[in-house]
């Protein structure tokens, strides 16, 4: 059996691992897994272990447990009020901590100081004790969490961070209260703002950590948005709307145009043209006939179904594609942090230490009580995991800044650090290889016919229709400024073509077959042609007017312009690339010849591209998926690490770890070669973090007082321990210097291959001859925006390259300045100039 729970109060890795082993325990589980970022725990076990058991061996580790199914709650809804909440309590925080640390530290860096803190001990230590209460209030949780967990033998994180302060604390109290009893004279030492220092610091990092939390809920609530709420059945003899999850297995739907299938059936009645690239990431639409197979959350874009429903509910093509991304989402443990997995250990020893060290004082050294305390205090002091805490996340913040700069953008730190140990590139073939929109790509010619001729008789006749490949000719001749005539008597033939009359001609285009069945003669030349454009990938289109061919006109998902170089780029990285897709093997083929693939998995449906990926990880690899439609979620939560198209479904982009804005493949070049970067920089921390507590614990424990008289006060161990903190941020700033290697590996490689674009010389032509605008545009915030008005002007055929920080995107193609302006206008932004 396999049963599912919420579990409250987990912090940090550590606690997931305790929540594990206390699951674990209980007699007749056979395993237990934790997912931290969804607050879950998934137990298999057999009959003798009640989940009632389970629930009360995880409360007496010290964690909250409930049923899944008596837990309902909106999640996302929690964890963006757990930002907001970590948000607010870091400011006010911060705002506390900037008077205390001026008062207490101003003088010692020559900045002038209130008199009463030279002339009034007692006045000044109250003023400091009243700045750092509210700062101890804000974060008391680092207190209730961290001491309840060192008493259940099980300390975490916040178990370092509250040992740190509350040694500063008390110490500082004990002094205040010898000088409010006369015992001392002058200014004690007081480390309140080192109390107030180590909460404020590590707060910083939770709060960078609870954003990075909670995407694949976001996922999940997307891809339920693709089902209709309500449908259309026939009950009775009668069409009644009914709400989807009613409909019952067996009954008929009915379907119009532009509507949503609510469920998997076949067609009984009626035919039409479905558009699937929402669950397929395919184009190009597919069309339906009475036997064929409708599948739900597809838009019927031209025609009239009838259909039996097949499957319904649960059962349905797209609440597969959910229950897989949660399987996957719950299997998938996040990587655990260096120093929460060594806090078990470090938390007692340190306190070990500083006991030790003070008993050892007190018998053996003869020393009196205030030494002793002192000493003990020091140890702990100079431990405080402030170092420990940052060495991470700092370097992870700068990290992600400037990869955001490069155009990706990376949502955990998990993902940012397996990043650089992938050695598997899975690739998604439409929209991430290619350009995910169909265009012409060659123009065969009969006999006394030219190009201009065909494409402007082949697009005058395909203008009324609404299929892709009909579009990415009449895209083709409005580049090319070619006249179109209007047409009469337009009619589709399903399966075959299209016909109409124009200037008294008739016209036909379709198929090879469509050719023959209209009694057009084809030559032997000319159907070989088109078989090699066939083998190559690319779609051949037979144009005929009056019985007579006029040419063959080729279309085609192309090709990215760098999807070539950035393949190079990851094999020389010593990574293996391998092509996924749903598409049929012919073109996937040839599309692999074309980027310098050479492993092909083709005919994928969209339930197994995950279990593709989890057979490459059978095989020890760390695999990345790289993908931009809804068919390619469950893979990319499934994957180490997953990569969404910034261009892509918005469903692709939630379930993915990092998105590449710029929807190009070199960008995950560069992720990776960041990824790389960073864990190197965060092994240099939390090698110093570990090397100063190394020597500074020895020495705080009076390790030099025998022989050189030398002791650590508390208040040396508290810069000690902010030096190290500073330390560890400027080693990770040195990140800011990264740069990419877009630049660098600026070859043009993809260019090289003819067989990507197979033009014609006056195609080439042309597209040498395209310019470039700068367009000035306002409103545009953050990486999100940019992938907007990216996606906008790229939907006009030209190539745009976006830059956030100029506020500027450079357009190299053939587009009006109005065009222009209306594409960004529409995608909410402002145009300021255009050059």
């Amino acid at each position: 059996m396999t049963d599912k729970f919420v579990i409250t109060g987990m912090t940090c890795a550590a606690c997931a691992a305790h929540v594990e082993r206390a699951a674990a325990s209980v007699p007749g589980v056979h395993s237990a897994s934790v997912n931290l970022m969804l607050g879950s725990l998934v137990c298999d076990h057999d009959d003798s272990a009640a989940p009632e058991a389970i629930i009360t061996a995880v409360q007496a580790a010290g964690y909250g447990a409930a049923p899944e199914s008596a837990a309902r709650r909106d999640l996302h809804a929690e964890q963006d009020a757990a930002v907001k909440s970590m948000g607010r309590r870091l400011l006010w925080s911060v705002i506390c901590l900037v008077p205390l640390f001026y008062l207490s530290m101003g003088h010692m860096m020559g900045l002038p100081v209130p008199m009463f803190m030279h002339t009034q001990p007692l006045l000044a230590a109250f003023v400091l004790l009243a700045l750092t209460v509210p700062i101890l209030i804000l974060n008391r949780s680092y207190f209730t969490v961290g001491f309840s967990r060192l008493f259940k033998g099980a300390p975490n994180m916040d178990s370092l961070v509250a040992l740190g302060a509350a040694a500063g604390l008390v110490y500082s109290l004990i002094e205040m209260g010898l000088l409010a009893a006369g015992k001392v004279t002058g200014m004690p030492d007081l480390y309140f703002e080192s109390a107030g220092m180590i909460l404020a610091l590590v707060t910083v990092g939770k709060y960078l950590e609870e954003r990075s939390k909670g995407k694949t809920t976001g996922a999940i609530t997307a891809l339920l948005a693709l089902a209709p709420e309500s449908a259309v059945v026939r009950r009775d003899g009668q069409e009644v709307t009914v709400p989807t999850e009613d409909i019952r297995k067996g009954e008929t739907v009915i379907v119009r145009q532009g509507g949503r299938i609510p469920v998997d059936g076949t067609v009984t009645a009626g035919s039409g043209v479905a558009d699937e690239s929402a669950l397929t990431g395919e184009s190009m639409p597919v069309e339906k006939n009475v036997g064929d197979k409708a599948v739900s959350a597809t838009i019927l874009t031209g025609g009239y179904l009838e259909l039996t429903a097949d499957r319904v509910g649960a059962d349905t093509t797209l609440s597969q594609i959910v229950q897989l991304m949660e399987q996957a989402a719950s299997g998938k443990a996040p990587i655990s942090r260096l120093a929460d997995k060594i806090s078990a250990v470090f938390v007692p020893v340190v306190i070990s230490i500083a006991v030790i060290a003070a008993v050892l004082w007190a018998t053996a050294g003869g020393m009196g009580v205030r030494f002793c305390l002192s000493v003990g205090i020091a140890v702990l002091v100079i431990s405080c995991p402030c170092a420990l805490g940052l060495a991470t996340p700092v370097a992870i913040t700068v990290a992600t800044g400037k990869a955001a700069e490069q155009g990706v953008l990376v949502k955990s730190a998990a993902s940012l650090e397996l990043m650089g140990r992938i050695d598997t590139v899975v690739l998604d073939k439409t929209g991430t290889v290619t350009e995910g929109k169909p265009r012409v790509t060659d123009v065969l010619c009969a006999e006394n016919m030219d190009e201009s001729t065909l494409l402007s008789a082949a697009a005058s006749l395909e203008k009324p229709s609404e299929h892709p490949l009909a579009a990415a000719i009449v895209e083709e001749a409005q580049q090319r400024e070619l006249p179109l005539q209007p047409v009469t008597a337009f009619s589709a033939v399903a399966g075959g073509g299209v016909t109409a009359k124009a200037e008294n001609v008739v016209l036909l285009a379709g198929n090879e077959r469509f050719m023959d069945s209209s009694g057009v003669a084809v030559s032997e030349a000319m159907r070989s042609a088109a078989a090699k454009l066939a083998e190559d990938g690319k779609t051949p289109l037979f144009i005929a007017g009056n019985g007579a061919l006029l040419g063959v006109i080729a279309v085609a998902d192309v090709v990215k312009e760098d999807s070539a170089q950035a393949i190079a780029a990851l094999r020389d990285m010593g990574c293996e690339v391998v092509l996924l897709t749903g598409d049929n093997r012919r073109t996937a083929e040839a599309i692999a010849r074309q980027v310098g693939v050479d492993r092909v998995i083709a005919q994928v449906l969209p339930q197994d591209k995950a279990r593709c990926v989890q057979e490459l990880q059978a095989e020890g690899k760390k695999a990345a998926m790289v993908g931009d439609g809804i068919n390619d979620a469950p893979a990319l939560v499934t994957a180490d690490v997953g990569l969404a198209i910034g261009a892509g479904t918005d469903v692709a982009i939630e379930s993915a770890d990092i998105v590449l804005m710029r929807s190009s493949l070199m960008d995950i070049v560069d992720a990776a070669a960041l990824s790389r970067a960073t864990v190197r920089n965060i092994r240099q921390n939390l090698f110093w973090a570990f090397f100063y507590n190394a020597i500074g614990i020895p020495v705080a424990a009076g390790a030099l007082y025998p022989a050189f008289g030398i002791t650590l006060n508390p208040m040396i161990a508290a810069a000690a321990m902010s030096l190290s903190s500073v330390c560890v941020v400027s080693n990770a700033l040195r990140l800011r210097g990264w740069r990419s290697r877009r630049k660098k590996a600026a070859a043009p490689v993809a260019k090289a291959a003819p067989q990507v674009y197979d033009r014609t010389e006056t195609n080439s032509k042309e597209a040498d001859d395209m310019g470039k605008k700068t367009i000035t545009i306002k409103g545009m915030m953050c990486a999100h925006c940019v992938s907007h008005v990216e996606k906008a002007l790229t939907a006009l055929g030209v190539q745009a390259d976006v830059d956030l920080a100029s506020g500027t995107a450079v357009v190299t193609g053939k587009a009006d300045d109005e065009a222009l302006r209306k594409a960004v206008t529409d995608a909410g932004y402002e145009v300021v100039d255009i050059k």
